[in-house]
C-alpha cells in the first residue's frame, strides 16, 4: 500500500442472535399513583390502555423474533409489577428473590417467588434489600450489582453466595438512573483469548462515581459509552439477544452505534410505561434454567 492510500474501514463484527426466554406482566392496573423515583408524577395523567398498546408491541416482537415470553398474572394494586425484571435474579434454575426498599411494591416480592416455584425453580428467599434484575446483571460469568438507591451493598455479598460467582459492585450516583440496568446495557457475552470472560456492555459513564467508571473503562475496555442525551430517555434500558438490540427510538446516538458494531438495533416505544420509571428492560425478566 502506497503512502498515499487509506486503509479500507474494518467491517463490524457478525453478530449470532441467542435464544432467550422472558418473564413479562401485562399492564393491566399500570397508573402512576405514587412518587418513588424522579420519573414519576401522580399529577400527570397516565393512559392504561396506550401502555397496554406499546407493552404488547414489546411481547410480540419478542416472539417474532424467536424467543419465549412467559407471563405472570398482574395483581391488583401493584401498578409497577408490569417492571418484572425488579422481581427476581435468576441463574442455572435458581431464583434469588426480591426484596423491594419501598413499601409500595413489597408485596411484589412474594408474588415473583411464587411464580418461580410453580415454574420449577429453587427459590432463594432474600434477607437484603435489593430489587432483582433491576440491579444485578449477567455479564458472562461475573455479576454487576448497583447500589446507591435501591438494593443495599449487603445483597452484593448475598447474590456472590447463592449463584457463587464473582461480584462486581458499583455506585449508581444520579437518582435518574436508580437502578444498574437503566445505566448499563449487555449487549454479548463472548469468550476472549485465553479462556477469560469478556462481554460487550454499553454504558452511561455520567450515571456512576469516580471509582465505577474505572472499574468499567477497565474491565470493559471495549465498551460502547453512551451520552448523556440517550441516557436520559432510557436509551440502555434495553434487551439484547447478541444481535438484535431493542432500544427506545429516541436514543438516536445509541441506535448509530450500535449499527457501528454490527447489531441490529429494534425501535420500541414505551414512552408511557416511562411515566413509571420503566422501559424495555425494566418490563424484561430473562428466565435461566428452570422447567417451563
Amino acid at each position: 500500500m502506497s503512502t498515499n492510500e487509506t486503509a479500507a474501514p474494518s467491517a463490524p463484527a457478525e453478530r449470532t442472535a441467542q435464544h432467550r426466554r422472558y418473564l413479562m406482566c401485562r399492564p393491566q392496573h399500570f397508573t402512576v399513583s405514587y412518587s418513588i423515583n424522579p420519573w414519576m408524577e401522580p399529577s400527570r395523567p397516565t393512559d392504561t390502555d396506550v401502555a397496554l398498546r406499546q407493552w404488547r408491541t414489546l411481547y410480540d416482537t419478542y416472539l417474532a423474533l424467536g424467543h419465549e415470553v412467559e407471563l405472570i398474572d398482574p395483581l391488583e394494586g401493584l401498578p409497577d409489577m408490569v417492571y418484572t425484571a425488579n422481581g427476581g435474579f435468576l441463574i442455572d434454575g435458581i431464583a434469588y428473590g426480591a426484596k423491594f426498599r419501598f413499601p409500595e411494591r413489597a408485596a411484589e416480592g412474594p408474588a415473583f417467588m411464587d411464580w418461580f416455584r410453580d415454574n420449577g425453580y429453587t427459590v432463594a428467599e432474600p434477607v437484603e434489600v435489593n430489587e432483582g434484575e433491576g440491579d444485578f446483571l449477567l455479564v458472562g460469568d461475573t455479576i454487576l450489582a448497583g447500589t446507591g438507591f435501591r438494593s443495599t451493598g449487603d445483597s452484593h455479598r448475598e447474590v456472590g453466595e447463592v449463584f457463587g460467582k464473582e461480584v462486581v459492585s458499583l455506585t449508581l450516583t444520579d437518582p435518574r438512573f436508580y437502578h444498574l440496568d437503566t445505566a448499563i446495557s449487555v449487549l454479548d457475552p463472548v469468550q476472549g483469548a485465553g479462556g477469560v470472560e469478556r462481554a460487550n456492555i454499553a454504558y452511561l459513564p455520567s450515571a456512576f462515581d469516580e471509582v465505577g467508571r474505572g472499574i468499567l473503562a477497565e474491565r470493559y475496555p471495549d465498551a460502547i459509552q453512551v451520552d448523556d442525551a440517550d441516557g436520559a430517555v432510557f436509551g440502555l434500558n434495553s434487551a439484547s439477544d447478541g444481535r438484535n438490540v431493542l432500544i427506545s427510538p429516541r436514543a438516536k446516538g445509541f441506535e448509530a452505534q450500535l449499527r457501528e458494531r454490527g447489531y441490529n438495533p429494534v425501535l420500541i416505544d414505551l414512552s408511557e410505561l416511562l411515566l413509571g420509571g420503566g422501559g424495555i428492560k425494566c418490563c424484561t425478566l430473562e428466565l435461566r434454567g428452570g422447567s417451563r
